[in-house]
């Protein structure tokens, strides 16, 4: 295969993994959009996690709501749980790498917060713990999933929406993941603030 072929195999298989998530992730996004504004409207707050890209992924979301997506509007209230170094990293060694979300949950989530969690596999021990510090917590969880949603798929209860991506590929899942992080903060500022 030349580096064109490879290039347009990437294309086409991305738009054919959006075209497949299509039907199938519309309602889950647009529940997932109304719990995260109804969190909002209580004067709740948005936690989000994932590792690796999809770590990228919580944060790119975090800032979106902290400062703007594509209109002028007040920031809404966001903590990526990814971005504090020194809170992570004292947490995986004075206890374990499992727990650096579940103890900032613990810590900072309240009952209406939101947890969105970010997770290709829906694997990583560490989000696990997340999904149920949140429960403790009586937060809802909005998972970002991919492949057969792992063993985070059976955690998730009544109340949590889990955004599934029809994909076996990290990368097609992520692309997805990305298109439907900015379909949320569309959604959001549409019911939030109007068109």
């Amino acid at each position: 295969m030349t580096l064109q072929e490879r290039i347009h195999h990437h294309f086409t298989e991305s738009i054919r993994t959006k075209q497949d998530a299509l039907e199938l992730l519309t309602a889950p996004i647009a529940l997932a959009a109304q719990k995260l504004v109804s969190c909002l409207l209580s004067d709740g707050k948005i936690l989000t996690c994932g590792n690796g890209g999809s770590a990228g992924d919580a944060q790119h979301f975090s800032s979106e709501m902290l400062n703007r997506f594509e209109r002028e509007r007040p920031g809404l209230p966001a903590i990526a749980l990814t971005t504090d170094s020194s809170t992570l990293t004292s947490i995986a060694n004075d206890y374990d790498f499992e727990e650096v979300f579940f103890k900032q949950i613990r810590a900072l989530g309240q009952s209406g917060d939101v947890l969105v969690a970010y997770t290709t596999s829906g694997n990583s021990p560490n989000i696990l713990k997340a999904a149920i510090a949140a429960h403790d917590r009586d937060m809802p969880v909005v998972a970002l999933t991919g492949k057969e949603g792992g063993a985070l798929a059976p955690l998730l209860r009544d109340g949590d929406i889990e955004i599934r991506v029809p994909s076996q590929s990290t990368a097609r899942i992520q692309e997805v993941h990305l298109v439907v992080t900015h379909c949320l903060c569309d959604l959001i500022d549409h019911q939030l603030f109007g068109e």
